[in-house]
């Protein structure tokens, strides 16, 4: 049985190796991660007021209400400046379900999943039943899924990910930096979205226009930010390595259920905690330079 899940992985896999030829190809099944080169050196981070407030009138309209303002969202996003970074790698989607699958086999780390009482503890919005259709079964991802990002992973999972493919591969690999995963999705000019300043829901899987549910990475090309990065805005956000108080750390990039999409800026932060297995939450990696 699993032997024809990796082969409808690599089919799957080559087809959407074509579809988005306009950013090269994407390795979604025993390989190594493709990566996209970011070059040292300056970059604009953070938003200024103008943005700030751009981004509670897109929740606005679509909503129907002011709770991302009365809350204050976006209060807590850096001051619009120059940052500077070091030369990284880092992977052009996010890691896929069948990436993951290889390292579980290889190590028997525990497969992504959540028990009931656990996700009800979480108090999210979302019912238990709804993380079935992302959960394993054994080794296997769900079937129909190996290239969509992989979800259920707590930020030690990911870790544990990031250890194994450095031990593989000889290379360090690990999360990026909330710096760094900035930069790579918004390039160095500071726009507000990877493809420019005003948010295209046919460029992003948000709840605008997508089918409110994790899709094929890379399946959203035009939406590429201008190092190439895929899927910065919506799909899953994506754990960071930045710490953001006790147990807790940042994550980036909007995700399937957002509409709006304020919280779909590169420029837009929160902090989740590290032990969450969340349908929401997945990751990609960073690989340092030589």
């Amino acid at each position: 049985m699993f032997s024809a899940v990796i082969g409808k992985m690599r089919a799957v896999g080559l087809a959407l190796s074509l579809s988005i030829a306009c950013c090269g190809p994407v390795r979604s099944d025993a390989g190594i991660p493709e990566t996209i080169e970011i070059a040292a050196g300056a970059f604009v981070r953070g938003s200024d007021r103008a943005e700030r407030e751009a981004a509670y009138r897109l929740d606005e309209k679509a909503y129907g209400h002011s709770i991302t303002r009365n809350n204050k969202w976006y209060e807590s996003e850096f001051v619009r400046e120059n940052q500077e970074t070091p030369a990284f790698a880092i992977t052009r989607t996010l890691i896929t379900n069948g990436q993951y699958a290889v390292f579980v086999r290889a190590t028997g780390h525990r497969r992504p999943d959540v028990d009931r009482d656990t996700w009800q503890g979480y108090g999210l919005i979302h019912p238990y039943d709804r993380t079935r259709r992302h959960a394993w079964r054994r080794k296997a991802p769900p079937l129909g899924r190996e290239i969509h990002p992989v979800v259920l992973v707590s930020h030690a999972d990911a870790r544990a990910y990031a250890g194994w493919l450095s031990r593989k591969t000889g290379r360090l690999w690990r999360l990026p930096s909330e710096a760094e995963w900035e930069k790579a999705a918004r390039g160095s000019d500071g726009r507000r979205f990877p493809w420019g300043d005003l948010f295209d829901p046919k460029l992003a899987n948000s709840a605008d226009n997508g089918p409110f549910d994790t899709v094929p990475v890379g399946s959203f090309p035009a939406g590429a930010s201008p190092p190439g990065l895929l899927d910065a805005a919506g799909q899953v956000f994506e754990w960071t390595s930045t710490r953001s108080g006790q147990g807790r750390f940042i994550v980036k990039g909007g995700s399937w259920d957002d509409k709006g999409c304020g919280i779909c800026r590169p420029a837009a932060r929160h902090s989740r905690p590290a032990d969450i297995k969340h349908i929401l939450i997945g990751f990609r990696l960073v690989r340092e330079a030589n």
